[in-house]
């Protein structure tokens, strides 16, 4: 189980069973069988840091802390303390910590994969590509060939940029295993992102032999064709957003600089300063919107499609009720007029397509109600809808605008705006407000 076990140690089968038994939920009896390792062996880190992990597993985060931290100070040598302790950091947002760690730990080690598998995990958390990068190389220096690195140094290659490179990692998975649907998807999302889509036609033909009726590869064989979907399949992020779901308030508030919810929360609270009203967070994620207005003297109902986002937002204390739907199903099963505020921020830039969803909310919100949605902003001299290379859909101003009048709403306003920052650049962006 560790570096410190030998061929009769006597704690082993304790702390066996004791991660088989956090792993499963099982804390009480996890607490029980590490007060029998502990009393066999009373110094053993291994039983401090299986504790740390057991506390954090019940959310106490300040004894996780503290069991990980005695364990490192027993074994100050033992890579397997030294990670957890790097990764909980990481998973409670501590990232320069978790980094500083993992950098020590990688330097101590290296020659460790576990090791280099955490120090990556902790470089992608972190937000810290050239970081993921160098180790990644690293690692395929240790393992040449590795298809697992190799398929996430040409995924970090093309987030930072390289679509050169990333197109010939890929290229090279693809050429020794022509099935290897994954490498084809990511090849494919590189061609795209390069602003190449027009090369993605191959791949896309191949993978929809490969998987038949798959909704996200038919999405990526429209784009190919140059057709823009007027929708992304929920399948495509939803995986995205569940790996986000623990660091998402970090990365998106601290190093985004997103303030769109505050923004949506104060133009509420002006409305209706009693806060006597219901509202419904579409796309709520990690209940942002919920922290800035509070509790109401109403409902406040989130939806999102990812369940790990929705197991953060219900920390807050301040939902009513959580829905794990997709938009689209989530306005068509809504009864008429529910809502004083329907809330969509930060949903159209996946969701895409105004002229349904508009109409649909707003034949759930009560007279003289108000629809608040963001998008992305699209050059007004081009098409209403566009997919950027970002993955992200743009909407016109103009088009929102005409869209909101269409669907009967008589108040609209458009607010332009930065609605966060990526690479130190802004995103530009508006804030509507439409009343009913």
């Amino acid at each position: 189980m560790s570096a410190t076990a030998t061929p009769t140690d006597p704690n082993r089968q304790h702390l066996e069973t004791a991660r088989e038994l956090i792993s499963r939920g099982e804390l009480q009896q996890a607490a029980l069988t590490l007060n029998q390792a502990q009393r066999t062996m009373p110094n053993d880190p291994r039983v401090f840091m299986l504790a740390g992990l057991m506390a954090e597993k019940a959310g106490n985060i300040p004894k996780a802390f503290d069991g990980l931290r005695r364990a490192v100070t027993l074994a100050p040598d033992w890579a397997p303390g030294q990670l957890e302790f790097a990764l909980l950091h990481a998973r409670q947002n501590q990232l320069r910590e978790a980094v500083e760690l993992a950098e020590k730990l990688a330097l101590a080690h290296p020659n460790d994969l576990v090791v280099l598998a955490g120090v990556v995990d902790i470089a992608h958390r972190s937000g810290h590509l050239d970081m993921a990068i160098r180790h990644l190389r690293r690692g395929l220096v240790l393992v040449p060939g590795d298809v697992q690195l190799r398929r996430l140094l040409a995924r970090d290659l093309g987030d930072q940029g390289n679509h050169g490179e990333a197109l010939e990692t890929w290229g090279a998975l693809i050429g020794e295993n022509p099935q290897d649907a994954e490498s084809r998807l990511g090849r494919v999302k590189a061609c795209i992102a390069a602003g190449k889509p027009a090369q993605a036609v191959a791949d896309t033909t191949a993978l929809m032999e490969l998987a038949p009726g798959d909704s996200v590869v038919a999405y990526y064989t429209a784009i190919a064709h140059g057709v823009t979907p007027q929708h992304q399949p929920p399948e495509l992020h939803r995986a995205m957003f569940d790996s986000l779901a623990s660091l998402y308030d970090q990365h998106m508030v601290a190093g985004l600089k997103y303030k769109l919810p505050k923004i949506a929360a104060e133009k509420i609270l002006a409305r209706y300063p009693d806060k006597h009203l219901n509202v419904l967070d579409l796309g709520c994620g990690t209940g942002l919107l919920g922290v800035c207005l509070g509790r109401l003297d109403g409902f406040l109902i989130g939806v999102d499609i990812s369940m790990k986002m929705i197991e953060q937002a219900a920390r807050h204390n301040v939902y009513d009720r959580f829905h794990n739907a997709n938009l689209l199903d989530a306005l068509r099963d809504t009864p008429d007029s529910t809502y004083e505020v329907v809330a969509a921020l930060d949903v159209f830039i996946y969701a895409g397509d105004l002229t349904d969803t508009v109409p649909d909310a707003f034949r759930l919100i009560v007279p003289h109600g108000d629809f608040l949605f963001s998008c992305e902003a699209a050059p007004e001299d081009g098409p209403d809808l566009v997919l950027q290379a970002s993955g992200r859909y743009a909407h016109k101003r103009s088009h929102a605008m005409a869209v909101c009048r269409e669907a009967g709403f008589t108040s609209v306003e458009i607010e332009d705006l930065v609605l966060r920052y990526e690479g130190d650049q802004p995103v530009q962006g508006f804030l509507v407000s439409a009343r009913k």
